[in-house]
């Protein structure tokens, strides 16, 4: 099959592997119908050490399972489903909280031990656990909105979550890339009465607008922060969704944070300790978050989809087949474009 290899910082390429084979009786081989370059890929993209075997790309994915274990009871042949980005077996002490990203037996779709999504076919550890059977049909038109169940969907929505969203709160969104938009759609849904979107690309911060941001900050640093509490009458938000992961970012979200607010972080941290630890301590804010559990997601997110309520597949705005991958990577590294959709 054709698979998506990482070599080096920059040195993206598709090249023919071998297929992916059931190893585990609990495994699934599924048949990729849909995928994406996720903004997280972008950070190997910047700063990955040159390799002689190529890393396999991609985490989010639906696909037609071909194949499963003699252990899989609740996935079979023939079904669609979703590819969250953690593989997790359903059953231990973690998975019954919600907390699918800390399964016992789990881990992520890194490319290293499972291969990856950006490819033809992928191999599914523990797919009961796993993977979700969607009610459609592998060309429904809500295939864009479906996939972000994978990922930045679940994931804007845990920042959300984590921040403590309610009903007439004001919100602060940092980031303008997919996860970031995905939080706009969470903080809406759970009734957010004000949204701020902290972006600077017209593009983006116009389609935030459309997915129910209320107002655009422009400005970084303290320059964000005054910014926002100008807008929410001088005490800040009651929640922040950090989507970008740099220690500016968190800095920016502590301070834009109103006393005894919260700061959901989804960003993957590129920072070893949390800034402004003490300004954060005498305002009792708390901050919170991590890989976002989004199997744990699906069942409350899907219906929305379905019913045409939210619609969070407009975060794609380029799509590609396998041969365009590399370029995609480009794109969206350049800014160009804010989510690749790849049909392999």
């Amino acid at each position: 099959m054709r698979a998506t290899l990482m070599y080096a910082a920059g040195d993206v390429r598709v090249e023919d592997v071998q297929d992916p084979s059931i190893v585990e009786p609990t495994d699934a081989i599924i048949r990729i119908t849909s995928a994406c370059i996720c903004g997280s890929d972008l950070w190997p993209y910047a700063d990955l050490e040159p390799t002689t075997t190529g890393r396999p790309m991609g985490h989010e994915a639906i696909g037609v399972v071909e194949d499963v274990g003699t252990d899989v009871r609740t996935i079979k042949r023939g079904d669609l489903v979703v590819m969250p980005f953690a593989f997790s077996d359903g059953t231990c002490a973690f998975c019954h909280e919600g907390l699918q990203t800390a399964c016992v037996h789990g881990g992520f779709f890194d490319g290293l031990a499972t291969g990856a999504a950006q490819a033809e076919a992928v191999r599914v550890p523990l797919a009961d656990g796993t993977l979700f059977a969607l009610p459609v049909g592998e060309d429904d038109a809500l295939m864009p909105s479906l996939l972000t169940l994978s990922d930045v969907l679940g994931t804007g929505h845990h920042a959300a979550v984590v921040a403590g969203v309610k009903s007439g709160d004001s919100v602060a969104v940092v980031g303008d890339g997919a996860v970031g938009l995905c939080g706009v759609i969470a903080a809406k849904r759970l009734g957010a009465e004000q949204i701020i979107i902290m972006g600077r690309h017209e593009d983006r911060t116009s389609l935030a607008r459309e997915l129910g941001a209320t107002d655009v900050v422009a400005e970084r640093g303290e320059a964000a922060a005054e910014r926002v509490r100008e807008l929410t009458g001088g005490f800040g938000v009651h929640g922040v969704l950090e989507c970008v992961g740099t220690e500016q970012a968190l800095e920016t979200s502590v301070a834009m944070a109103r006393p005894g607010g919260a700061v959901g972080r989804v960003g993957v941290p590129h920072y070893d300790a949390i800034p402004l630890a003490q300004l954060g301590f005498f305002k009792n804010v708390k901050v919170g978050g991590g890989p976002a559990p989004v199997r744990a997601y699906i069942e409350e997110l899907l219906p929305d989809i379905l019913d045409g309520k939210i619609e969070p597949g407009r975060v794609f705005d380029r799509t590609v087949g396998l041969d365009g991958v590399p370029d995609g990577y480009r794109a969206m590294a350049d800014r160009e474009s804010i989510k690749v959709l790849v049909r392999p």
